[in-house]
C-alpha cells in the first residue's frame, strides 16, 4: 500500500511538472533550470499591464541568431559551406573555376575550411554568379531534403534545435516580434526557417550577395531600367557578412528600434547582445547557447567553457544544451557515431 501510495505520488508529480511546462510552451526545457526561470519570469513580467517593467507590443522586439542557435551548426561543417560544396562538386550544370575546387576540395576531402575571413565569404557568393534567384532557391530545397549526414531520421533542412523552436512560438505567443539575424546567407534563411518557424521573408536579416538584373551587364543601377523580361541573378559579389558590428548595424538600419530580447550562440553574437542590453529604455535580457552535448550532438567544450565564463560578466544568461533541454532534435532522430567531430564556427 505504501509503495502504491508513493508510485502514485511520484506520477502525480511528474504530471503536474509536464503541465507547467506544457503551460509555458516550453515543454523541451527541464523545469527548475536558470534559464527557463529567467526567460518566463522576464517574459511575463514586461507583458504584465501595469507592471513596472511592461513592455507594449509594438516594442517587443526579439532577435535570433540561426545556425548554433536555432539550427544545427556543427556537423560536419557550416550549412552554407556544405551548400558551396555541392555547388562547386557536385552540381553537373556548373563549372567551378580551380579556385573555388581548390577550397571546396580541401573541406570536403580533408576537412581544412578557411576561418570566418572576408575571402572565404567571396568564394561562396562566387559560386552561385549568373544564377537567378529562383534557380538557387530549387538547387537550395533540393539540397535540404537529402538525409543529414550526421545524424539519423533527419532531412538536412530539418536540423532545427526543437526546444529553441518552442521558444520562437512561446515569444510570439506573447506578442513579441521576432527576427532571425543571422551570418548565414538571407536566401538561404527564407527557404529553410519557414520549415519550422512560421516568420515572413522580412523579418529574416542575413548576409548579402549582390543581386543584379540579368541583362544588365556590369552597369550601375542608377544607369539601368529594369525591364518587363529582365529577371534577377546573383552577381557573384559579397556586400555584407552579417556578423559581429554589421549584426547591430543590420538590426539599426533594418527594424529601426532596439530590440528587448537576444538569442545568441557564440563571441559573433556578442555585438549583438550587448547592443540589446546597453542603455535600453525597456528592460532587456540576452541568453546565449553553449554547444556542451556531446552525445546528442557535436559539441565543443572548448567553445562552450569560453562563452560560459563570458557570460557572468556581460549579463548574458547561459543556455546549456545539455543540462536545460530534454531533447535537441527529437527523440528519434539519433547522432552518428564518427571518428573525429568538428566545433563550430561561431555565426
Amino acid at each position: 500500500m505504501v509503495a502504491d501510495a508513493t508510485r502514485i505520488a511520484v506520477l502525480s508529480c511528474c504530471a503536474l511538472v509536464a503541465a507547467a511546462g506544457e503551460a509555458d510552451g516550453l515543454s523541451l526545457w527541464r523545469d527548475g533550470t536558470q534559464a527557463k526561470r529567467a526567460l518566463v519570469e522576464y517574459v511575463e513580467s514586461v507583458t504584465r499591464e501595469g507592471a513596472s517593467d511592461y513592455i507594449p507590443p509594438s516594442e517587443r522586439i526579439a532577435v535570433f541568431d540561426f545556425d548554433g542557435t536555432l539550427f544545427c551548426e556543427t556537423d560536419p561543417t557550416y550549412f552554407d559551406w556544405l551548400l558551396f560544396e555541392r555547388r562547386v562538386l557536385d552540381d553537373p550544370t556548373y563549372k567551378a573555376s580551380e579556385r573555388l575546387r581548390s577550397a571546396a576540395v580541401a573541406a570536403r576531402c580533408h576537412g581544412k575550411i578557411q576561418g570566418l575571413s572576408y575571402e572565404r565569404e567571396a568564394l561562396m557568393a562566387e559560386a552561385y554568379r549568373g544564377m537567378t534567384l529562383e534557380w538557387f532557391d530549387s538547387f537550395l530545397r533540393g539540397f535540404m531534403e537529402e538525409p543529414h549526414a550526421g545524424f539519423s531520421n533527419m532531412k538536412r533542412g530539418d536540423a532545427f534545435y526543437r526546444p529553441m523552436v518552442e521558444v520562437v512560438k512561446y515569444l510570439e505567443g506573447k506578442g513579441f516580434c521576432v527576427y532571425v539575424c543571422s551570418g548565414s546567407d538571407r536566401q538561404i534563411l527564407r527557404a529553410v526557417v519557414p520549415r519550422a518557424i512560421d516568420l515572413p521573408p522580412n523579418r529574416m536579416i542575413g548576409s548579402d550577395s549582390a543581386v543584379v538584373a540579368e541583362a544588365q551587364g556590369g552597369r550601375d543601377g542608377l544607369d539601368f531600367t529594369y525591364g518587363p523580361r529582365d529577371r534577377l541573378v546573383f552577381a557573384g559579389a559579397l556586400q555584407v557578412k552579417n556578423l559581429q558590428m554589421n549584426k547591430v548595424t543590420a538590426i539599426k538600419r533594418e527594424i529601426g528600434m532596439k530590440p528587448v530580447l537576444s538569442f545568441g550562440n557564440s563571441f559573433s553574437d556578442a555585438s549583438m547582445a550587448n547592443y540589446v542590453l546597453q542603455d535600453n529604455p525597456r528592460r532587456a535580457i540576452a541568453f546565449m547557447i553553449l554547444c556542451d552535448d556531446l552525445e546528442r550532438e557535436y559539441g565543443n567544450m572548448a567553445k562552450a567553457d569560453k562563452l560560459l565564463k563570458a557570460c557572468g560578466p556581460n549579463g548574458w544568461i547561459p543556455v546549456s544544451m545539455r543540462d536545460d533541454w530534454t531533447t535537441i532534435y527529437g527523440d528519434n532522430v539519433k547522432k552518428i557515431a564518427r571518428t573525429k567531430t568538428t566545433g563550430g564556427r561561431g555565426e
